[in-house]
């Protein structure tokens, strides 16, 4: 079995930014072999970070206009259809984070290093401001861990067949 990345994106003290973050920590703590957990805040990163993983989940605040705390599962792997760019861009980012996970996800795709499955988990954003995530972000995490431990099972029981 080849190693699997859970990749938490964001920033930890820009609001609901830190979701991803979050997230990737209790993925982490519960120790699953052939995991590997990465936090990241510069999706600028993730070219380099998920190549020649097996597949990867993640893990990030989005911004598409649907109530704050939904979590959003969506497969955007090699095979698999663009991001909605309006949803995962700078997600109240500065600096080079104006270039976000959709850019991300077409950048490693044109240079061949996107891994064939990659699963979004993305939580619906109520505040990019400098302090603690929103109370319905909150309440969200247990939804967006079962969502990657999904993501996760669904890749195993890929590479079995």
């Amino acid at each position: 079995m080849s190693e699997k990345l859970v990749i938490g994106l964001g920033s930890p003290d820009r609001g609901d930014d830190a979701v991803g973050g979050v997230v990737a920590e209790r993925i982490a703590a519960s120790s699953l072999p052939g995991v590997r957990v990465i936090p990241l805040e510069d999706p600028l990163s993730l070219s380099q970070a998920w190549d020649g993983a097996a597949g990867a989940v993640v893990i990030d605040a989005v911004a598409s206009g649907g109530p704050p705390g939904a979590v959003h599962v969506r497969e955007v792997g090699a095979g698999a259809e663009p991001l909605p760019t309006h949803a995962f861009t700078a997600a109240g980012r500065g600096g080079s984070h104006a270039f976000g996970l959709a850019g991300a996800v077409e950048l490693s795709r044109t240079l061949g290093t996107l891994p064939r499955r990659v699963t979004v988990v993305g939580v619906e954003a109520a505040t990019f401001q400098h302090g603690r995530m929103s109370p319905e972000v909150t309440e969200r995490v247990d939804d967006a861990v079962h969502a990657v431990l999904v993501a996760l099972k669904e890749m195993d029981t890929e590479e079995v067949r």
